[in-house]
């Protein structure tokens, strides 16, 4: 394999944020996300240790993203952004523009933003904010952006762990306290604030009124998919939409064989346990909340549990 490496150790990146909490690491001020697997995220291990995704993907990219990746968006290297985010407090409400207005409104080279939330743990209670109430329309709901009130034609729905929501681009939404959670979305960072709960405005965190009054849809409250694990070893898929896809994967001590097939990138990220991951001749053990990526000329591997049953979130491109 010309890349000269299938199994790639992933460097998370801590982003300090005004809502963070103490679950990331403990910080003041607090952490809010780790950015563990995108475009920018460093390799600790191998020949490529040190390079960045992106870099690599640049002199190797088939090898890497696989036959999925090849169509290529816009020139946008690595093509999706996996985060960790630990919730003490209500985010703005926001929406993300599709890649029509993104690339009209914030650049030609510029891609509009659809993701997802997996939700690791949640405290009881926990709410989230995702499309409108029913009956609001566009006029209604723009006029709310408008006046500050977005909060109340917002619907809040209720979450809990191993719950899964698909945020399409121009759907309203937040993330309220108490939630602990997994993120992939595309390699986009546009957000538009509609409103921020009163938090003083800067230069990095400011509304966006007009933008998101243009973007935002009408979209009712979205349907959860509740992924369960499977009580044995295996995977079942959480979220699949046009840009990626993820599932959860149960492990045992028995080997679990998986397989690229040439066609996309896998990217691990353990959520409980500890799981060693062996590929060709490289072999390496993800603890809780690490991530790895294996290449899409990479191949078989395979998954075992060290020290007891491990689960883990498998992301990859569709298609």
């Amino acid at each position: 394999m010309a890349i000269g490496q299938g199994l790639f150790l992933l460097e998370p990146q801590f982003r300090e944020r005004v809502w963070g909490g103490q679950r990331l690491r403990a910080s003041n001020p607090p952490i809010g996300e780790a950015w563990i697997a995108y475009g920018q995220s460093r390799i600790l291990d191998g020949r490529h240790a040190g390079r960045t995704l992106d870099e690599v993907v640049a002199s190797s990219g088939p090898e890497l993203l696989g036959s999925a990746g090849a169509r290529g968006r816009d020139g946008r290297l690595f093509p999706v952004l996996a985060k960790l985010l630990d919730c003490a407090d209500w985010l703005s409400v926001q929406v993300h523009p599709n890649d029509e207005q993104a690339r009209r409104m914030a650049g030609p080279d510029q891609l509009g933003k659809t993701e997802a939330w997996y939700f690791l743990e949640t405290d009881p209670g926990a709410k989230i904010l995702l499309g409108v109430r029913p009956g609001t329309g566009k006029d209604e709901l723009a006029r709310a952006i408008r006046d500050g009130s977005a909060v109340d034609v917002a619907a809040q729905v209720e979450v809990r762990g191993g719950e899964a929501v698909l945020i399409p681009a121009g759907t309203l939404h937040a993330l309220g306290p108490g939630l602990f959670l997994y993120e992939l979305q595309e390699a986009s960072d546009i957000t538009y604030r509609a409103y921020d709960l009163g938090r003083p405005q800067s230069a990095e965190r400011r509304l966006h009124i007009e933008e998101s009054a243009e973007v935002t849809l009408p979209v009712e409250a979205l349907g959860r998919a509740v992924p369960l694990v499977p009580s044995g070893t295996g995977s079942c898929q959480a979220i699949a939409c046009e840009y990626f896809e993820f599932e959860l994967v149960r492990i045992a001590a028995e080997p679990l064989a998986a397989d690229t097939a040439g066609r996309t990138f896998h990217l691990l990220t353990t959520t409980m346990g500890a799981v060693e991951v062996t590929c060709g001749g490289e072999i390496a053990t993800l603890g809780t909340f690490e991530t790895a990526l294996i290449a899409a000329a990479a191949g078989a591997y395979s998954l075992r549990s060290v020290g007891g049953p491990a689960t883990l979130i498998r992301a990859r491109l569709p298609g």
